[in-house]
């Protein structure tokens, strides 16, 4: 017996007592934490306030969820409005079908939102939060390990996946690539390289994102071609491909072009921080006048000009010397 493939589980669904846990929600929920908390140490590192980035992701996260939602939807429609098909399953985002380019894409129209009402530029807050949403990936794409989906080809290397058959969906038992982990694994690259290069080159006005953008594009391109799911072909290649070479382009451009108009970092990324260490500064220095004057008034006390206690001492000294 090969001890050497990874084994899937036998159910996506773990009960705890009457309550069910999918393994692909818990997947989702655990990636949003850890993009909101590693955002968040980003966004104060850069002069912001805490709890700003969960703020925000209360936009981002629902409008990135319908957004990767409905992408998968339009993008397989076949699964959901043909003959034979349930289109309330549409909505039982619990048993798979995220598109990442439609969660980015209207995620970033909730975060805009979201800083807009605070007076935030979005890019700012989106090179922030670039490699929290790689490494939310990283960890989502277990999801696919629980639902046995979006495998690859068939495979004899020992780190192969073994699928259960499924007669429901014509799913034919065997060991196939892990696809879901090649990407698991990129995604934590391409998380490692943002933040370095940040670090590096001081990336801003959005370019850390665009980064992080590029870079995911070019994995996701070379795992598509291992995968098996039914897909839409245009001119010989999956779709998820085509989305691939265009993102990348644009993301590309971004860079240059954002390079040439805003080198640099910004130096301010949320003004009401700024206000706020000023309003502290500004206690400080009240504080210190006080301080202050309360001291200049004992010195003035005995109109000396001299301290009150050093002047209430040389008297007392005075009556203690004998007279001559």
């Amino acid at each position: 017996m090969d001890l050497a493939y990874i084994p899937s589980p036998s159910s996506g669904v773990i009960y705890l007592g009457p309550i069910p846990l999918r393994g692909y929600a818990f997947c989702i929920i655990i990636g949003v934490f850890v993009a909101v908390w590693l955002g968040g140490r980003r966004w104060v590192a850069r002069g912001g306030r805490v709890g700003t980035v969960a703020d925000i992701a209360v936009w981002a996260v629902p409008f990135g969820l319908v957004g990767g939602r409905l992408y998968h939807v339009l993008t397989d429609y076949e699964l959901y409005f043909t003959d034979g098909r349930n289109w309330v399953d549409a909505f039982k985002i619990w048993e798979g079908g995220l598109g990442i380019w439609g969660a980015v894409a209207l995620g970033a129209l909730g975060a805009w939102i979201g800083c807009r009402r605070r007076g935030i530029p979005l890019p700012a807050y989106a090179d922030a939060i670039a490699p929290g949403i790689a490494l939310a990936q990283a960890v989502g794409r277990w999801g696919n390990w629980f639902n046995q989906e979006l495998y690859g080809k068939a495979t004899t290397l020992p780190w192969g996946l073994t699928i259960d058959a499924d007669p429901e969906t014509g799913r034919a038992a065997g060991t196939y690539h892990p696809t879901f982990l090649y990407e698991s694994l990129w995604c934590v690259g391409v998380a490692l390289l943002v933040i370095w290069a940040d670090r590096r080159f001081k990336l801003g006005h959005g370019r850390a994102f665009a980064l992080y953008v590029a870079s995911y594009t070019v994995g996701r391109f070379w795992i598509e071609y291992l995968r098996v799911d039914d897909a839409h072909h245009v001119l010989g290649m999956r779709l998820n491909n085509w989305t691939s070479i265009v993102v990348f382009l644009g993301a590309v451009a971004y860079m240059v072009i954002s390079a040439k108009r805003a080198p640099g970092r910004e130096t301010v990324v949320e003004p009401a921080a700024v206000e706020d260490g000023a309003a502290d500064d500004a206690d400080a220095a009240d504080t210190t006048d006080a301080a202050g004057t309360s001291d200049g008034d004992a010195r003035r006390e005995d109109g000396s000009g001299k301290d009150a206690p050093k002047s209430a001492g040389s008297a007392v000294t005075a009556e203690a010397k004998p007279s001559k």
